[in-house]
């Protein structure tokens, strides 16, 4: 049985000069919430010196593999639909979704 990284019921994201909003749901929504975790988590354990930039940079990698493998649309469309993530989560919520979920991310959301 495998297990699914939880996810909100869908994620709206209109984008300023792009003519129709972009909706995600199912599989894209939450390799969107994998991508901002992983992204959120290395900024800022690489800005608190828990991290080299080095690895920092590998898991802002990984992001955007996911981004590019999984969800679908144009790259604006992605920023945007992050940026809707990102302000639903707060620091902790998103710490702790990294602690929880990472593993299954790289799993649910392969990146080679």
């Amino acid at each position: 049985m495998t297990t699914r990284v939880p996810l909100t019921a869908m994620m709206l994201c209109l984008v300023a000069g792009v003519a129709e909003a972009r909706t995600y749901a199912g599989e894209e929504a939450a390799a969107l919430r994998c991508a901002n975790t992983m992204a959120f988590t290395a900024v800022a354990l690489e800005d608190t010196g828990r991290m080299s930039e080095a690895e920092k940079d590998v898991l802002l990698g990984i992001t955007v593999l996911i981004l590019e493998n999984h969800v679908s649309g144009t790259w604006q469309q992605k920023k945007a639909a992050l940026a809707v993530v990102r302000d639903r989560r707060d620091v902790f919520e998103t710490l702790e979704d990294f602690e929880r979920f990472a593993e299954q991310c790289f799993r649910q959301f392969p990146i080679n």
